[in-house]
């Protein structure tokens, strides 16, 4: 059944819109910024790890190279990729093709990311003879950056591209809203296998069960990726904040939104 789209009513200017009884707005916006402090919070934390404890940043193909590894991975595919699934949520005034841009340059930043802590990782594997792609994180995390290309491209060719019909996208968008989910939730899941495998190699497993203020560390910061990705989800699946189509696109068919 197709959802309900509920009534658009003008401002007193006659020039903005807003969206009338979409309910409890007000807990949408609070979730929003709790995602955004737990995101920042991420970040925070990741990087305080790699430079505190982890002897900082560089490029030349030791430990310094592998730093960059976990920080693009949580900013990319966990942070950018997070904001690119809520920005239907969030950009609920603005126009259709403005938010797709916007979905579309997030998700492209994150992969771009991505793409670059693998280097990052390869490259301090390579000069170090440390075997490749042996761990289920690395084929986890693999496997999910190659997905989350393989999402990109069809969802732009697809959405964003005049080519596809409005049949085509129909059919497609509930598998396109799957796989992004899904997706995610592999990142989560490979952040947190990674973090885990990083600690015990690095710090070891003697050292790690002692409560170590690294392994403290990792394991919050761990929480905090879990707890980001579920509030993503939630605000995500929630069939209430699904943005509603403005006044110009009424003759669009919202089934593909």
């Amino acid at each position: 059944m197709d959802p309900v789209h509920k009534p658009l009513v003008n401002d007193e200017d006659g020039t903005a819109y807003r969206y009338h009884g979409t309910p409890n707005m007000n807990f949408l916006l609070g979730l929003v910024g709790v995602v955004e402090v737990l995101g920042v919070a991420a970040i925070a934390m990741v990087c305080y790890w790699t430079a505190h404890f982890r002897g900082g940043f560089a490029w030349d193909g030791s430990g310094q190279e592998f730093n960059w590894h976990p920080v693009l991975m949580v900013v990319g595919l966990v942070f950018l990729y997070g904001n690119a699934i809520l920005s239907y949520r969030v950009f609920r005034e603005q126009t259709k093709f403005g938010v797709k841009v916007l979905h579309a340059v997030l998700q492209i930043l994150a992969l771009i990311l991505a793409i670059v802590a693998l280097v990052a990782t390869f490259e301090f594997h390579n000069k170090n003879n440390i075997a490749n792609m042996y761990s289920l994180h690395s084929w986890v995390g693999l496997t999910t950056v190659i997905l989350f290309a393989l999402q990109w491209v069809l969802g732009f060719s697809t959405y964003l591209l005049p080519y596809a019909s409005r049949w085509i996208r129909t059919l497609f968008m509930p598998y396109h809203r799957f796989l992004g989910l899904a997706i995610f939730a592999m990142a989560i899941a490979a952040c947190v296998m990674g973090l885990t495998e990083k600690v015990l190699f690095t710090i070891g497993a003697d050292t790690y069960s002692s409560f170590p203020p690294e392994g403290v560390l990792v394991n919050c910061l761990g929480l905090v990726l879990v707890l980001f990705g579920g509030f993503v989800a939630y605000i995500a699946t929630k069939e209430d904040w699904k943005r509603q189509p403005l006044p110009e696109e009424q003759a669009i068919n919202m089934s593909i939104e």
